[in-house]
């Protein structure tokens, strides 16, 4: 099986909840799944919802900020207790394990800036959370920098 045909339906499939009746909540769904596991990004749902209601874009980036935010603890409680059976498959399939030590590395130096990073940048996001559990990065402090990042990332989108 092609991984690239498996990843375009999972692609096409979450473009086709944008129009669903209930893509409201399905756009939580993704955006939680996004941060921890899940590979296509909620903005790929955002924007079509967007442009089809501008009068709802502040709630669309509000349900987005807080189930990513909440998706971001689920994968920071992968990293800090299921790393090992869990974790470390995630950050394989998204090619990271030969670079994960050292990002590990950077985390006791600059943890809040890696979490500010990927929180508005295309980085992916769930490495980032699963990363900042392994490293036991302040939880407080993860959780809003997340807050803030991903609200700010997901308002500008809308």
């Amino acid at each position: 099986m092609n991984p690239f045909n498996a990843l375009r339906r999972l692609y096409d499939w979450t473009m086709s909840l944008a129009a669903h009746p209930q893509a409201i909540w399905w756009l939580a769904l993704i955006a939680f799944c996004e941060s921890s596991f899940f590979p296509i990004p909620q903005d790929i749902m955002m924007i079509p919802m967007i442009l089809a209601a501008r009068e709802k874009a502040f709630k669309i980036a509000a349900v987005a900020t807080v189930a990513s935010v909440l998706g971001g603890i689920a994968g920071y409680a992968i990293g800090a207790g299921l790393y090992e059976t869990a974790g470390k498959a995630i950050i394989e399939f998204y090619g990271y394990a030969s670079k994960f030590d050292e990002f590990q590395e950077w985390y006791r130096t600059s943890g809040e800036w890696i979490v500010a990073a990927g929180a508005i940048t295309p980085i992916p996001y769930k490495v980032i959370t699963i990363a900042s559990g392994v490293a036991e990065m302040d939880f407080v402090n993860f959780t809003g920098i997340s807050i803030v990042g991903r609200g700010g990332r997901f308002f500008l989108l809308a």
